[in-house]
């Protein structure tokens, strides 16, 4: 007995659906975030020997901003907080200044940059910058004096620039 294959049925081709326009791309959420984490566990939770440079800066930057230190996102130590909003139109809630203890440097984070510090940056000691990021290896390397003028006019302009936040 022979069997005879019947063709299979061919399915109606599926409508393919209108093609929408593209939306407007949204700006990425911010991932680092202000939180109610404590900067003194995290502090005292860094290895050593950075340990002791990280609680001697939030000490510093606390007493030169007038804020106390606050956690942003797992691993950064905030003094101030404003609210930015770029001609690009990017906007959000950021910390005034701030640094991030890392296992070979502290990152100190300025929002305004160092465009008007070249002078100082000069007399600071070893470091290095990224746009808005300076790196020290140790506070021993650096002039203190020259860093809390640093501070405390980065400080100044940034809340003189945009409006201060809880």
């Amino acid at each position: 007995m022979t069997s005879a294959k019947t063709p299979a049925a061919k399915k109606p081709a599926a409508k393919k659906p209108a093609a929408k326009k593209p939306a407007a791309k949204k700006p990425a959420a911010l991932k680092t975030v202000k939180t109610v984490a404590s900067a003194d566990a995290f502090l005292a939770s860094v290895a050593e020997p950075m340990r002791a440079d990280a609680q001697t800066l939030a000490r510093w930057l606390a007493e030169w901003t007038g804020q106390p230190a606050t956690m942003w996102g797992s691993a950064i130590v905030g003094f101030g907080a404003v609210r930015y909003a770029y001609e690009s139109g990017r906007s959000g809630d950021w910390m005034a200044i701030g640094f991030s203890p890392r296992a070979k440097n502290l990152a100190l984070y300025f929002l305004d940059g160092f465009e008007s510090r070249g002078a100082l940056l000069e007399k600071l000691g070893r470091h290095s910058i990224a746009k808005s990021c300076l790196y020290l290896t140790k506070l021993s390397d650096v002039d203190a004096t020259v860093l809390e003028a640093m501070v405390r006019a980065s400080y100044a302009a940034v809340i003189a620039r945009y409006p201060a936040i809880a």
